[in-house]
């Protein structure tokens, strides 16, 4: 149901997205020394392309085919290699020294939580976990009484951080305009964790 959902979505327009990496992720990350990166739900693939220009070496995943195969002709030189994975269902192997979750947030049924503390545990030692996502969302997406978006807190909070094992590095709601339907704008809130592993395991 997963894929199905999502592929529906990408064929049905040409382009999804702006092509353009996701601001907090170029804020935190572009003053690091580059290494090993995971993109966990890459759509098209604009992170993973930036990442990959700054000199990381990217595995990127979505469950998508379609979004895939845009990444990979948008990627196409680039250090990135790509994996199809229902994340719900299995996850990608290894460690990496940034773990990206840009908005990893779906309208289908999906063990987010599950998922995110995966995504800590693919944290190498020294290595930067990164999770934004939607702490609020505009008058038009008509999800605005539905839905209840987590906390940066809560979000954190699910995450299971062994004490002693991390920092947190940011964690804040950060506000920006969008524009949606006929010109129309609205004020959002995303919620901003960055959490860097400290020690490994005992």
């Amino acid at each position: 149901m997963t894929e199905a959902f999502w592929e529906e979505m990408y064929q049905a327009r040409d382009r999804v997205w702006s092509g353009k990496p996701n601001g907090f992720l170029v804020d935190v990350v572009e003053p690091l020394p580059p290494g090993t990166a995971l993109d966990l739900g890459c759509a098209e693939g604009a992170d993973a392309v930036w990442l990959a220009k700054q000199g990381w070496k990217v595995t990127a995943v979505d469950v998508s085919p379609t979004a895939l195969r845009r990444a990979a002709a948008a990627a196409e030189g680039l250090a990135i290699v790509f994996e199809q994975h229902d994340l719900g269902e299995t996850f990608p192997e290894g460690t990496y020294d940034l773990v990206s979750a840009q908005f990893l947030q779906s309208p289908v049924e999906f063990p987010r939580e599950r998922v995110l503390r995966q995504a800590a545990d693919a944290v190498a030692p020294g290595g930067l976990l990164l999770i934004v996502e939607h702490a609020s969302v505009p008058p038009w997406s008509g999800m605005s009484g539905d839905v209840r978006l987590p906390t940066a807190a809560e979000t954190l909070a699910a995450l299971e951080l062994a004490d002693g094992e991390w920092t947190v590095e940011r964690m804040d709601a950060p506000e920006r305009e969008v524009t949606g339907p006929e010109g129309r704008t609205a004020t959002v809130s995303d919620n901003v964790i960055a959490a860097r592993r400290v020690n490994s395991r005992p």
